[in-house]
């Protein structure tokens, strides 16, 4: 197929790293193309059509007080001050019951542990909100820290049920700074310690923000194609070389490939063998995620932990005690996710009747007052590669960002090392990308006299996949 330079940079993935990178590359002057697999942007931000009348996201997300990355761009776009913010409450499903753990009253009175148990739970959380050597916690496993932290009957309550239930038996291999990471996020939401938790939305949901993010991306001339999976990268002497299942090949200056590291691996051949492994080795946790609409809510919680094995969730997520059901065309939002290994083909198979009656007759025994009649939708959405696994000595086994192909670079969430998988990490990893990259831009007047004396640079093609 014909060959042309498009642009001086190619961003390989449509979601919201890959789009706040082509954002800060345009914004520098660079001519930016972005290219997304998916028929849609956004990734695990995009949105979708639960029923006919209510539009949202596919998967669960909610804005912190400390997101700084996030509200930056959300501010960029015109939306930050539009964001709601709203105090939330957590539950417990623990023993058959549902407890509320929303505040230290609370905390004290949760009849699961003792108080021996509770002031070690605690102090835990109170060390890990503190604890700053997250290096160090990559050498030691999350079993072996809890255990010491916590002891082992605090453990084997609550954080073990949690653990298998977010990471199935992956906890084995996983390090202590998974948890770390996590505690460090969920504490950051809370106004004064183990008090009130602040979550907020921007009105509309991601398909609002992704309309304005892709709308300040093509006043900037960045050009956007969906439905063009990419099937190979590699290096000629005009530049790197682009190349589609069922589109032109294309060459650019420079290719950053924000999808998941194994994909990257199967798709740049000229990746030193060495790097190509690092990049294939990295494990990823997927996601079967069921968005409910119900008549009336479950509970006043907006996350309901588990720790009863029985459950076949990794918690349970009531949208609508933070965003006002009136988004929902009067209704509740509720999210039903069960994370498994991405290659775990049973669970990403099963088909969506047989999880909706797994998931439904789940609800009935959980909650007594939930009935069948109070469903209004429930619809299924799989994500194979969501979150790369932090194993033991996880960030000394990442590539370097800029790999060893000229022009090539690997920025995605597998680089997230000191946070947990959300927005706000994958757009400060995004971040230190372009920092990385921002040397090699140069003067943007001295571009544009080099580009006058390079070949032709042809605007794509209408075709229907532009947007």
């Amino acid at each position: 197929m014909s060959e042309q330079i498009y642009s001086d940079w190619a961003v390989v993935g449509g979601g919201m790293m890959g789009m706040a990178l082509a954002l800060q590359l345009a914004e520098a002057g660079q001519r930016v193309t972005v290219y997304e697999a998916a028929p849609e942007w956004g990734g695990l931000t995009s949105a979708w059509n639960i029923n006919d009348e209510v539009r949202w996201d596919r998967f669960y997300h909610v804005n912190l007080l400390s997101d700084s990355y996030l509200r930056a761009l959300l501010d960029k776009i015109g939306l930050e001050q539009e964001v709601r913010w709203v105090v939330t409450k957590t539950g417990f499903y623990s023993g058959g019951k549902l407890h509320s753990m929303s505040n230290a009253i609370e905390f004290l009175r949760f009849p699961v542990l003792n108080i021996l148990e509770k002031l070690r739970l605690g102090f835990t959380i109170s060390y890990a909100s503190r604890y700053k050597n997250w290096q160090r916690l990559e050498q030691i496993s999350v079993e072996k820290w809890l255990r010491k932290l916590s002891g082992n009957s605090t453990f084997e309550k609550v954080w073990l049920p949690l653990l298998k239930a977010k990471l199935g038996d992956t906890y084995q291999s996983t390090s202590a700074a998974f948890i770390w990471a996590y505690i460090n996020r969920m504490y950051k939401a809370r106004r004064s310690g183990l008090k009130t938790e602040m979550f907020g939305y921007v009105p509309g949901g991601y398909a609002r923000v992704l309309d304005q993010l892709t709308q300040r991306l093509k006043e900037l001339g960045v050009v956007l194609k969906t439905s063009h999976p990419v099937s190979q990268v590699t290096q000629t002497s005009n530049g790197l070389k682009v190349e589609f299942i069922k589109q032109p090949n294309a060459l650019h200056e420079g290719v950053i490939f924000t999808t998941p590291s194994p994909l990257v691996s199967k798709v740049c051949p000229q990746l030193p063998n060495e790097a190509a492994a690092r990049l294939s080795r990295i494990e990823y946790l997927g996601v079967v995620c069921a968005s409910l609409l119900l008549k009336k809510p479950l509970s006043k919680y907006y996350v309901t932990n588990i720790t009863d094995d029985w459950v076949p969730l990794t918690g349970i997520i009531e949208m609508s005690t933070v965003v006002d059901p009136r988004e929902f065309g009067g209704h509740h939002l509720v999210y039903l996710p069960q994370y498994v290994r991405a290659s775990d083909d049973a669970a990403f198979n099963e088909p969506d009747d047989s999880i909706q009656e797994r998931m439904l007759a789940t609800l009935e025994r959980m909650y007594p007052s939930f009935s069948r009649e109070d469903v209004v939708a429930f619809k299924v959405a799989r994500a194979r590669n969501v979150m790369s696994l932090p194993t033991l000595d996880y960030s000394n086994q990442l590539t370097p960002m800029q790999t060893s192909v000229p022009g090539l670079y690997v920025i995605n969430s597998s680089y997230i090392v000191q946070g947990t998988l959300n927005v706000n990490e994958t757009l400060q990893i995004a971040q230190q990308g372009f920092e990385l990259i921002k040397p090699r831009l140069g003067d943007k007047r001295q571009r544009e006299k080099l580009s006058e004396n390079h070949s032709p640079r042809a605007p794509f093609a209408t075709t229907a996949a532009d947007t």
